[in-house]
């Protein structure tokens, strides 16, 4: 049987070489497109589990936040009234009493910059029962303002530090910026405190042993 095959209208082609190629790009691209559907699929289940857990904290505090306007209502009664300002007032005194103006005004010039100082503070009770300062410090520049929040930040004893309020003023020892701020102050607690260190009492010092006097032998000696 005899084919003949006109080269000249049906070009040879190698359809091989032509599946090779293209077979093993697409068998990458499926390989790639599994490892993305399997990646995209742990994503998925991962933060369906993180969905689930804040739908958790919602829920807790939620009901916290029920038990909490139960318990206000409760204190809120007429015949509770006199229980509720009893505790309000004992609140305020234990509060008070765990603040210390030495402690702030030390914890205040830990973390003061140069060319600034303070012009006035006052403590009072936030809604939280949270010793909230309100202060007003003056300087040369905003900067520097900016940089006392960032290390009341910093520290352990302030924290939700804003600046309020600013305005410039004519002033000839170079205190041109007055900045009102706010912050929450975390008192010390006890065992935090730097106290005094006891100091051991001395030893009494041994008076040093003299020796024996030595009794050399005399010539009568006997032997």
């Amino acid at each position: 049987m005899r084919i003949d095959i006109n080269l000249a209208s049906h070009p040879y082609e190698d359809a091989r070489q032509f599946w090779m190629r293209w077979g093993t790009a697409l068998g990458l691209l499926g390989l790639l497109t599994l490892v993305l559907l399997v990646l995209d699929l742990k994503g998925f289940v991962a933060s369906s589990h993180d969905r689930k857990i804040m739908a958790q904290q919602r829920q807790a505090i939620a009901e916290c936040d029920r038990k909490r306007a139960e318990a206000d209502r409760i204190l809120n009664l007429a015949e509770n009234r006199t229980t509720r300002d009893q505790s309000q007032y004992l609140n305020q005194l234990i509060e008070r009493k765990a603040f210390s103006w030495t402690r702030v005004l030390e914890n205040l010039e830990k973390v003061m910059p140069p060319r600034v100082h303070l012009v006035s503070i006052s403590p009072e009770l936030d809604e939280n029962n949270e010793l909230a300062l309100k202060m007003t410090v003056a300087g040369d520049s905003r900067d520097r303002a900016i940089e006392l929040a960032k290390r009341m930040e910093e520290s352990r004893r302030f924290v939700q530090t804003e600046i309020k309020a600013e305005r410039h003023v004519d002033s000839q020892t170079g205190d041109t910026e007055q900045i009102e701020m706010a912050a929450i102050y975390i008192p010390e607690l006890p065992n935090e405190a730097i106290g005094s260190t006891e100091e051991k009492p001395a030893t009494a010092q041994k008076p040093p042993k003299t020796a024996a006097p030595h009794k050399s032998a005399g010539k009568g000696t006997p032997r």
